[in-house]
């Protein structure tokens, strides 16, 4: 790019314009910081760059074109020009009705593609009638307790025609059954189906805690889902590899491209230990990422992402198949960014976290609503986050051309910093023995907690600013309508199921579940049994029960 002569000329230009033109300004007004960094202090930001800063940079080695190897610059050679990222507003509340009734306002909005959310005891394992539901029915998310909820979730829906991202861990196999299901009755295809579970229980352990069972057996239900979708449901993508939730635990970018990268490398390795061809189920994984405030620290994220991925899937793995070095991944806007004064400004901030996912070349996109640091997000709020993502689409020219701000001094200099940090960490990880043992032994829990802490720190004494909360205070707030979810939409919920359980053949619901246990005992692949139960309309909570009594459940301090 440029020769030896041309970098001495630029360094020695450097020089003179510092001595001449800066040194003056400084010392007559200083500047607003002694030192400046990225939005997690992981990288410091230079005055100026200039190709002084990537003189190392092979661009066949290190950039390449769109949709060729390593993928630095994307995964598709027509980046948004053949097609844009599909439009996901997460959605998911209260009873199965309410959430089909968002989802069909969503479509006709002009979302692309479901995103669903389910409460907490959905998330758990339990039924809406468990003691250890109470009071948390519908609340997060979507109250799923048989195929009947799920058939109503999706009433009006040809599963042929969108595709739909699940956000469900533990209980992932049951919920991806129950989808198959639902297909099924639709007469969809299953190789037509498409769609992502989340099914990344890694990260749960470190930042989420909505787990059920210990590792070794949450490993065996993934890579049985693995091994059950590479035929069944090739379409489908069979985990969403989350970094998101790790950066919103408090992590650095780095942290967070470091850990959801070293978590990828344990799914990868438990696969092919259980006997599956790398190439077999590698081009269904997919990742998840935060998008957070500093647009060039993310867009510097994502592009190492892509370009770590093929070199780890390469080198480590022996890769053969493109799709299975192929880093694709959803990205939602930062819900710990958001507050709950003056919320008008999280519009602001989530237009520019989406542009920062945008400019690094996401697959999908969630923007939160304004208003989610309060409540659930309201029918208007969460068509102002569509809107935003449908402007960044079609009035903004970011979506124009592929890979924006490639050959940026900054960014790429920035990306190969962040992506230096990410490896130096891996390694760390590896010395631990893996991400395995790294968890166990709480290590990656306290890196994170350790950068919360400091955040925080910074936030409290002034140093890190967050208008409206800490700096441009105003006396008061504007109110505004929240989603509520009642009492009265618990009980529709537990009365429908309690209507299921008096129509069902109980029978059949006994020898699926049995049948179900037995699989459990041997290596047997759990999905077909876990499909059949679902069908004879077998709760959510029976089917976690019969695993939680065969594998055991998860308790933090015990045994990995």
């Amino acid at each position: 790019m440029f020769d030896s002569d041309d970098l001495e000329a630029i360094r020695s230009g450097r020089e003179e314009w510092h001595e001449e033109e800066v040194d003056p300004v400084l010392d007559r007004f200083g500047e607003r910081e002694e030192t400046f960094t990225t939005d997690t202090g992981g990288q410091e930001v230079d005055r100026l760059y200039t190709p002084d800063d990537v003189a190392d940079l092979d661009y066949r080695e290190d950039l390449g074109f769109p949709g060729r190897p390593p993928y630095t610059r994307g995964v598709y050679s027509t980046g948004y020009r053949g097609r844009l990222w599909t439009m996901r507003q997460y959605a998911g509340f209260s009873t199965p009705e309410d959430t089909n009734e968002r989802f069909h306002y969503l479509l006709d909005q002009g979302q692309t593609g479901l995103s669903m959310a389910f409460d907490l005891p959905t998330q758990m394992g339990y039924d809406s009638d468990a003691d250890m539901a109470a009071g948390e029915v519908g609340k997060a998310g979507v109250a799923i307790d048989t195929l009947r909820d799920m058939e109503t979730v999706f009433d009006g829906i040809p599963l042929d025609e969108v595709s739909t991202s699940m956000t469900i861990n533990a209980p992932a196999s049951v919920l991806l059954a129950m989808y198959i299901a639902v297909g099924d009755r639709q007469g969809v295809d299953r190789e037509e189906l498409r769609g992502t579970i989340q099914n990344d229980l890694l990260k749960e352990y470190v930042a989420r805690n909505t787990y059920i069972y210990p590792p070794e057996p949450s490993m065996r239900i993934i890579t049985d889902i693995f091994d059950f979708c590479a035929s069944e449901t090739p379409k489908f993508n069979t985990i969403s590899i989350s970094g998101y939730h790790i950066r919103e635990a408090g992590s650095t970018a780095a942290q967070e491209l470091a850990f959801t990268l070293g978590n990828g490398i344990e799914y990868v390795e438990a696969a092919i230990d259980a006997g599956l061809d790398v190439d077999e189920f590698a081009p269904q994984l997919s990742f998840f990422f935060n998008g957070h405030n500093n647009i060039f620290e993310e867009v510097a994220k994502f592009r190492a992402a892509r370009r770590m991925w093929h070199d780890i899937m390469d080198d480590r793995f022996d890769a053969r198949n493109p799709k299975s070095k192929q880093l694709k991944f959803h990205t939602q806007t930062a819900g710990s960014m958001l507050t709950a004064q003056q919320i008008e400004n999280n519009v602001v901030r989530v237009a520019y976290q989406a542009l920062a996912a945008v400019l690094g070349g996401t697959q999908s996109l969630h923007t939160n609503g304004k208003d989610e640091a309060l409540s659930l997000p309201t029918e208007e709020s969460v068509r102002t986050a569509l809107r935003t993502q449908q402007i960044l689409a079609h009035e903004s020219g970011a979506a124009d051309t592929i890979d924006p701000l490639a050959g940026s001094y900054y960014v790429e200099s920035l990306t190969d910093e962040v992506e230096a940090e990410a490896y130096d960490i891996l390694a760390e990880v590896e010395e631990r023995g893996g991400m395995l043992d790294a968890v166990e032994s709480q290590w990656v829990q306290r890196q994170i907690q350790e950068t919360a802490f400091e955040r925080q720190k910074e936030i409290e004494s002034g140093e890190r600013i967050i208008v409206g909360v800490n700096e441009f205070e105003v006396d008061e707030e504007p109110t505004m309508d929240v989603e509520e979810v009642t009492e009265e939409d618990e009980r529709r919920q537990i009365d429908r199921l309690e209507s299921v359980r008096a129509e069902r053949d109980d029978e059949a619901v006994d020898a699926t579940l049995e049948a179900l246990r037995e699989a459990a005992r041997t290596d047997e692949n759990l999905m077909p049994r876990i499909v059949d139960a679902v069908k004879a309309y077998a709760t959510v909570g029976e089917i976690c029960d019969v695993l939680r009594e065969e594998f055991g459940e998860y308790h933090p301090g015990s045994a990995v």
